[in-house]
């Protein structure tokens, strides 16, 4: 140990440092500070056997084990669809201004009642919350609705949107799960206006600085986003430039920036 710790955490008993000697004898009373610590030291050096096996429950060890780190950075924009540095940084100040406004009058909306047919599932549930956010229609991917059901919108169909009086309620453990719950059914799934929307949401309310999680989450998120609007064949304008906006937020206001798209 430094002198300088040494300092700060002075000995408890006032004794030296001393050689163990070998005709000790455990049986003879210890007459002095040092003797007791030796007698001590020997006593409990016999109790400890000579290899230790921990014993571990393999059943503890299944899940979430492996953790895939990528630093791969994102595609590029398929040319001509690369955003501006000037949209991106207006882009940066609008979700900044949002989010300001989200904070400032988070306790108001949380106070509002929720309507009847809103029940928000509990934070552990994955099913539900995708159910939630982007309606059974999607969840059972239906490609449309029938006649009746566009009479009136039917947000269990339909999903809920991410409304203030919803998002206010939910804490930062929450927050996390649902993204990671978005971001894993976007991994298998198309991109649509739904789950746009409660991406945008969710890392509105993603506090700063962020913790390891959300960090690997939100960087997941925009490389997947990278690899959608490559692959995008029709070249929607509309969901490509969804598709910019969450990779701008990721990559400048969240400071990933080596997931940043170069400015066109």
């Amino acid at each position: 140990m430094e002198s300088g710790v040494e300092e700060l955490m002075p000995r408890l008993l006032p004794v030296d440092d001393c050689d163990l000697a070998e005709d000790f004898d455990p049986t003879v009373p210890p007459r002095t500070p040092q003797d007791h610590l030796i007698s001590f030291c020997r006593i409990e050096a016999a109790r400890c056997p000579d290899v230790v096996v921990a014993q571990i429950d393999p059943k503890k060890l299944r899940k979430k084990q492996t953790v895939n780190i990528s630093i791969s950075g994102c595609q590029p924009a398929p040319e001509g669809y690369s955003p501006t540095l000037k949209w991106q940084q207006q882009q940066v100040a609008n979700f900044s201004a949002v989010r300001q406004s989200l904070n400032k009058h988070r306790n108001h909306w949380r106070s509002q009642h929720l309507d009847s047919n809103v029940t928000m599932p509990k934070s552990e549930d994955e099913e539900g919350w995708k159910k939630f956010c982007l309606g059974e229609r999607i969840y059972s991917e239906i490609d449309a609705l029938s006649d009746n059901e566009n009479l009136g919108i039917d947000y269990i169909k339909v999903g809920f949107p991410p409304l203030l009086s919803i998002v206010s309620r939910m804490n930062q453990a929450t927050v996390t799960s649902v993204l990671e719950y978005l971001i894993s059914w976007f991994g298998e799934k198309k991109f649509t206006p739904e789950l746009g929307r409660w991406l945008y949401a969710l890392l509105a309310c993603l506090e700063k600085p962020l913790l390891p999680e959300a960090h690997s989450l939100i960087r997941q998120l925009a490389r997947r986003c990278s690899e959608v609007r490559v692959l995008e064949e029709n070249k929607n304008e509309e969901q490509i430039s969804a598709l910019n906006l969450i990779i701008c937020l990721v990559s400048r206001y969240f400071d990933q920036r080596d997931l940043a798209d170069e400015p066109s």
